[in-house]
């Protein structure tokens, strides 16, 4: 049997040499005085060779605990070698699978359903807040602790919200590591708890329900153009982002003549890259044929030169001018429909899928026409509405 003063007394020879211990437990003697751990045993009826590692690295007790898990491994009648090089294998794979393989992996096959302009976002974020912090761990061992950590990096700037993001994009990305077997958990459970809390939002300031008359009496009396006064009441009435009403081209607009007038916003112009209906009133099919007269060739329906879309902050000022500086923006007329259709009794869903906010089924994400006919009562609705109070404020001011 071996002891730690025999083993420290071996010297080396001019040819290697092994010195036993027991259960086939020896220390091979090398030339250049290593002492290295080996076990013979038989397996399949062939005789093998384990190795544990070199003395005084792997110490006396440690090879014999190592011994007695390959016999253990044997007695299932398994190949301890074999299981050695299976594990090894395996944990090349965890240390080859880092984060950043996955998030960039993830991003890829996200980045089509999103807007360039978000997909830049999203791109720098990682780039900047994750990947330096994170990128060169094995993803199944990232621990809640280490994305925590690169989380406050993030805080520290003064952006609590933006960290909160940022959280949410790492589990995302840790979900996506679970679903396709390189991760076992989500380490950012729970860790939305260990933030700063946010600063509070300063919100696109919604146009007030007793406001609206006030807004349509300022519209007529100014003295804007044709198609920027078109673009914030057509805003109004169908309530999407600015940017979807600004960059409208006329072959998206369908059956005007017809009892379903409709407009398709193509995926590529929406934030989550969904294709969007928009079914229109009359009203807002008015304005855009009274455009359609305009001398403009333009493919843009509020254009206002050749291709040159009305800009976003022509919108905005112009709402301004109108008296509404501080009191309204432009993006907050999505709000006001919200709130005002809910208030009114109409279905949840609609309003939500009118606003194109996505609820994540896999049947809203897909259907792009879901509850078309209750959206198309509820917007003649909404038209409806917004005609009686420009109605209200005339009479009153003609009574």
């Amino acid at each position: 049997m071996l002891s730690d003063t025999k083993l420290r007394a071996l010297k080396p020879r001019a040819k290697p040499y092994k010195v036993s211990d027991s259960e086939g437990l020896f220390v091979l003697v090398t030339p250049n005085g290593s002492r290295l751990w080996r076990c013979a045993y038989r397996f399949d009826g062939k005789q093998k060779l384990l190795t544990f590692g070199k003395y005084p690295d792997v110490s006396l007790s440690d090879a014999r605990d190592k011994l007695r898990e390959a016999k253990k491994v044997l007695a299932r009648d398994e190949d301890p070698a074999g299981l050695k090089r299976s594990v090894k294998a395996e944990q090349r794979a965890v240390n080859a699978t880092t984060f950043e393989l996955v998030a960039n992996e993830w991003f890829e096959l996200n980045k089509t359903k999103w807007a360039s302009s978000y997909s830049v976002r999203l791109r720098s974020r990682l780039d900047e807040d994750l990947i330096p912090s994170l990128g060169k761990r094995p993803i199944s061992l990232i621990t809640p602790a280490e994305v925590l950590e690169a989380i406050r990096k993030v805080e520290a700037r003064n952006a609590p919200e933006m960290a909160r993001r940022i959280l949410q994009m790492a589990r995302l990305i840790f979900l996506y590591a679970v679903a396709t077997s390189r991760g076992h958990m989500d380490p950012t459970i729970g860790l939305s708890k260990a933030l700063r809390p946010t600063n509070p939002v300063k919100s696109r300031t919604a146009l007030k329900q007793e406001d609206i008359p006030e807004f349509f009496a300022s519209l007529r009396a100014s003295a804007l153009d044709q198609v920027t006064t078109a673009a914030l009441e057509f805003t109004l009435l169908t309530f999407v982002r600015t940017a979807e009403v600004r960059f409208a081209e006329w072959r998206e607009f369908e059956n005007l003549e017809g009892p379903a007038p409709l407009w398709r916003i193509p995926a590529k112009r929406m934030k989550m890259r969904k294709e969007h209906l928009v079914p229109l009133a009359p009203r807002a099919v008015a304005l855009i044929k009274n455009l359609q007269e305009a001398p403009n060739s333009s493919k843009l329906v509020f254009a206002i030169a050749r291709d040159q879309p009305i800009s976003e902050n022509t919108m905005i000022y112009s709402l301004y001018r109108l008296g509404f500086h501080g009191r309204a923006t432009v993006h907050g007329f999505r709000s006001t429909a919200s709130t005002i259709l809910n208030e009114s009794g109409f279905n949840r869903d609609w309003i939500e899928k009118q606003l194109a906010h996505e609820s994540g089924s896999v049947r809203s994400i897909y259907n792009a026409a879901e509850w078309l006919d209750g959206r198309r009562t509820m917007m003649n609705w909404w038209a409806e509405y917004l005609s009686s109070a420009n109605a209200d404020r005339c009479s009153r001011k003609t009574g």
